[in-house]
């Protein structure tokens, strides 16, 4: 088709079925676990978790479900087709760990008040959404002069990391369930194939898995799942409505600490913004990244005042639900009915009843798709580019799992360092490449695309602005921004990796001066001329 005013794209088509189950299940994953941190970890009160976080949601979620949709039609129309999908948004998942591990954590255990960490979590959630508002204005420039490569490589290396291998090690926990699931999710969404009477794969997923689960408890006493909680979960019907309040002002009141990391986990999640709407395009949807980030600068600004701690953000995943046949509704029914969820207090009724190992296999599914799609959508010389961006993920996500178990056992690496050498262990190299993940991926991602294509003035950009970031802390460095603004502002020295990129430019630089050379006037080229679409792609 062609671009049409008069063309009117459907709401809803089958396909939408297939999505919305994939998407509305993981989105519920996030929202239970996201729930079950608050209650076991803070333990702030259910009636907080249940009557201001999960409303707030219920409100930040929606508003992001029902842009996105209005993005999708209004461009299914611009461009007369219907094969456009809208992209998906949920709680931005790394985000909901660390507000609880490091934000409020910390202020639970040294002053012993979980509403005083509760205030501290809402501010650090306006932050969040301060700087991706900001993102939303510098992150479109960013995207012109990055390879889609790069791009969709460090973004492969945050969904199988961080979503893909979790998930896998929970589903072989209880593999009898998982696997059978899993077979499901292959069947119907990677080959297609039609399940009897037309039963979106999704559904017959979350059925089959939750059937099993109790079939287990029943017959062999799998603790898995216990009558008991469904019980009590009926305790939290009702209706849950928002409450506008102040608390996130309170939470202000100390804001230094909280800036040294909503600043990086800011410019991460325009960063993964960026990636995805990258990766949108690569599957033929071409949204306006301003667009998108607004959503999600904005969703966690009116959460935070509402009463949610937990930053919304476009989700990993487009390829995957417009794969499996989403389009528009999909989204825009998630959003929805989460919100349902969420208002009435069903989301303890789910947390009881639906079994882990039934839902965990939906996000194995989009890091398949996510890590397939970084090496379908570029051209193969690329390949080398795409893996390297994937390693500072794989090393953050490594990172996080020692620092856990060292946690668990009462203890921490720097205590012992030499034991960790050791044994093979490399953690002081694993800790510097991880930190800033996302960034450092995508940094060294493009100067590899730009060294494969002899592109060597942009490569050197690269390496320069690799150098600065490193430099002020936001990437290779475990300590994160050098300088901080408690007690009074301070700064301290950068760890020496900034001096590495440079070294690495100058290298290039001394490469491309053999085979040509490169001058001042590449360089400003470089700065101020970005790679065309063509030159991005391939």
């Amino acid at each position: 088709m062609t671009g049409n005013s008069e063309y009117r794209p459907k709401l809803w088509v089958p396909g939408d079925w297939n999505a919305f189950f994939g998407l509305g299940t993981n989105v519920l994953l996030n929202v239970l676990v996201l729930s079950g941190l608050m209650l076991l970890v803070i333990q702030l009160p259910g009636d907080t978790v249940y009557g201001r976080i999960l409303p707030a949601l219920a409100i930040a979620l929606p508003l992001g479900n029902i842009w996105y949709a209005y993005l999708a039609y209004r461009l299914s129309q611009k461009e007369g087709r219907d094969t456009v999908a809208a992209m998906p948004y949920g709680p931005s998942v790394p985000h909901y760990f660390f507000v609880t591990f490091v934000i409020m954590l910390p202020v639970v255990i040294k002053t012993g008040d979980v509403m005083q960490a509760y205030e501290a979590g809402l501010a650090w959630a306006f932050f969040i959404g301060v700087v991706v508002l900001i993102g939303a204005f510098i992150g479109p420039t960013i995207r012109r002069y990055t390879p889609r490569a790069a791009m969709l490589g460090t973004l492969a290396g945050i969904s199988i990391a961080f979503i893909s291998m979790s998930a896998a090690f929970q589903m072989y926990t209880a593999a009898w369930i998982a696997l059978a699931t899993f077979s499901i999710i292959l069947l119907s969404w990677t080959a297609g194939v039609r399940l009897p009477f037309g039963i979106p794969g999704g559904l017959a997923a979350i059925v089959v898995g939750t059937a099993l689960g109790w079939l287990s408890y029943s017959v062999f006493g799998w603790q898995g799942l216990d009558p008991q909680e469904v019980g009590d979960s009926f305790k939290q019907f009702g209706i849950h409505l928002p409450v506008f309040g102040t608390q996130v002002i309170s939470g202000l009141s100390d804001a230094a600490p909280l800036l040294a990391t909503a600043i990086p986990l800011g410019v991460y999640n325009f960063t993964e913004g960026m990636n995805n709407v990258e990766s949108a395009s690569a599957a033929g949807d071409n949204y306006s990244l301003r667009s998108i980030l607004l959503a999600d600068g904005l969703g966690a600004v009116v959460g935070s005042f509402l009463g949610s701690p937990f930053p919304p953000a476009v989700y990993i995943g487009h390829p995957g639900w417009k794969a499996v046949g989403g389009r528009i509704g999909y989204s825009l029914a998630t959003g929805v009915v989460i919100a349902l969820i969420c208002f009435t207090g069903l989301v303890s009724f789910f947390l009881a009843v639906i079994p882990g190992a039934a839902l965990f296999p939906i996000l194995l599914f989009i890091g398949l798709v996510i890590g397939a799609q970084a090496f379908q959508t570029s051209v193969a010389r690329h390949a080398p580019a795409i893996v390297l961006a994937l390693v500072p993920n794989i090393a953050q996500w490594a990172q996080t799992q020692i620092d856990n178990s060292l946690a668990a056992a009462g203890t921490n690496a720097g205590s012992i360092m030499d034991a960790l050498n050791g044994n093979g262990v490399v953690y002081q190299g694993m800790a510097i490449l991880g930190s800033g993940g996302v960034l450092a991926g995508l940094m060294l991602g493009a100067i590899a695309v730009f060294v494969i294509d002899k592109a060597y003035s942009r490569a050197i950009f690269y390496c320069v602005a690799a150098a600065v970031l490193a430099a002020v802390g936001l990437i290779h460095d475990p300590l994160g921004l050098i300088f901080q603004f408690s007690d009074g502002f301070s700064m301290r020295a950068p760890n020496e990796v900034w001096i590495g990129y440079v070294l690495a430019a100058v290298v290039i630089w001394i490469v491309a001066m053999r085979e040509g050379g490169v001058g001042a006037s590449d360089l400003m080229r470089a700065v101020t001329t970005p790679p065309t679409e063509e030159e991005r792609a391939a």
